[in-house]
């Protein structure tokens, strides 16, 4: 099966913005980090339930970025 060129441009930004998060690491706050975690994990998460759905990795890293602050929140 032949993946959507709009699915490549989704992991291919996906990919630079985690880069780009990267380089800022040491500077972000504890909460931060884990909203950066959680919507990469949700992304990945969601792209795997839905099979690979713009919608369900989009949705899946939403989530996980309020999930991810709500836990940071508590440290």
């Amino acid at each position: 099966m032949k993946t959507p060129i709009g699915l490549k441009l989704l992991g291919a930004t996906l990919l630079a913005c985690s880069l780009a998060a990267c380089s800022s690491w040491d500077s972000m706050s504890h909460r931060q980090k884990s909203t950066v975690t959680g919507a990469g994990v949700g992304g990945v998460a969601g792209a795997a339930v839905t099979g690979g759905s713009v919608l369900g990795t989009v949705g899946g890293a939403a989530i996980g970025g309020v999930v991810g602050d709500q836990i940071g929140k508590n440290r």
